[in-house]
């Protein structure tokens, strides 16, 4: 893949990266709406975290929201739980499918036996595990093949079912998840792709992103060369765009869900990169004008936001008012905002 370069700004990639996201402008409360807030998945390892990036997205998300029927929950890239629109189960599932014959039997045996033992039923993943003589865990290598869904609320084990079989070739899977990851974190690379995918090896990245050659635009960011899809360069090109008040990201969010030099492009100062991209569970990343400004986490109904600068009054009463919009499960009173910065 060659050819002359599009210089872009930083400022054109993070107004791209919010439109594409829809931080910028919520959307409608309607399952087309839910399909494009999920477009690269909801990462909800951190229990109901997908209910808050749906919140931070469309307009009139509740806390049971994630359980719409137009949406699905399922092991997804890098075997995390993800909630996905139901009609791109395909996309999540089998084009993450391994490339070598090993991983793909593997993935297929450890699915048709899971199809066998649960018998059209559902169980913990932990009773099937069992049953089954094999880790639990190891079950996720199953949801490659699109036939294994999940139910994880966050306080039991997942529940797992199994499902037809999608009617789609894993490779075309495989591209559309790859358009899926440029359209959202564009620029990007076939390495950041592998990365992000959990797919092995990594020139399997570089083989999805050759299969789009004839559709993608070379670039470069602050950063690094990379790639976008030549369909979104007028969006990048954008000068202006109106940016919200402020958002409350939660952890996994795919707005910040980045490795390497991307996390720099995002958050300039390093410690303030240390802060969000901590060695364990991430906090959530507070969005004020388009940047990022600091982090939060929440214990039940008490939201802590550590500020890395000086918000103004009208700042604080947009942190304020985004917090008190949002509808947490199982939370039955007003959010409180404590400020610690």
């Amino acid at each position: 893949m060659t050819g002359s370069r599009l210089e872009l700004k930083r400022e054109q990639i993070l107004g791209f990266r919010r439109t594409a996201g829809a931080l910028d402008e919520r959307l409608p409360p309607d399952p087309g709406s839910l399909r494009r807030a999920a477009w690269a998945g909801l990462q909800d390892s951190v229990p109901r975290a997908a209910v808050l990036s749906l919140h931070a997205r469309v307009r009139g998300t509740e806390p049971d929201t994630w359980e719409d029927p137009s949406l699905a929950q399922l092991w997804g890239p890098r075997f995390s739980a993800y909630v996905v629109a139901a009609q791109d189960l395909a996309v999540f599932s089998l084009g993450r499918l391994p490339d070598d014959a090993p991983g793909r039997r593997r993935a297929e045996d450890l699915a048709r036996r899971l199809q066998a033992f649960v018998a059209g039923g559902t169980m913990t993943y932990g009773e099937a595990g069992r049953g089954l003589g094999v880790s639990p865990n190891s079950l996720r290598y199953a949801a490659a093949t699109g036939t294994v869904l999940i139910r994880w609320d966050g306080a039991r084990q997942p529940t797992v079912w199994t499902v037809p079989p999608p009617d789609v070739d894993r490779r075309d899977a495989r591209l559309e998840l790859a358009r899926r990851y440029l359209h959202v974190f564009g620029p990007a690379t076939p390495d950041g792709f592998a990365q992000w995918a959990g797919i092995r090896p990594r020139a399997a990245g570089r083989a999805a992103f050759d299969a789009l050659v004839g559709s993608l635009t070379p670039v470069r960011t602050p950063v690094a060369d990379a790639w976008i899809l030549t369909a979104d360069e007028p969006t990048f090109r954008d000068p202006g765009r109106p940016t919200a008040s402020a958002r409350l990201l939660p952890s996994g969010d795919a707005y910040f869900l980045l490795q390497g030099a991307d996390r720099e492009l995002l958050v300039a100062d390093p410690n303030h990169r240390r802060a969000l991209w901590t060695p364990r569970v991430w906090p959530g990343a507070l969005i004020v004008a388009g940047e990022i400004v600091g982090t939060w986490r929440r214990a039940q109904a008490d939201v802590t936001v550590e500020s890395w600068r000086r918000l103004s009054p009208v700042e604080r009463d947009a942190v304020v008012a985004e917090a008190g919009s949002m509808r947490l499960p199982g939370i039955g009173q007003p959010v409180r905002v404590r400020w610690n910065g």
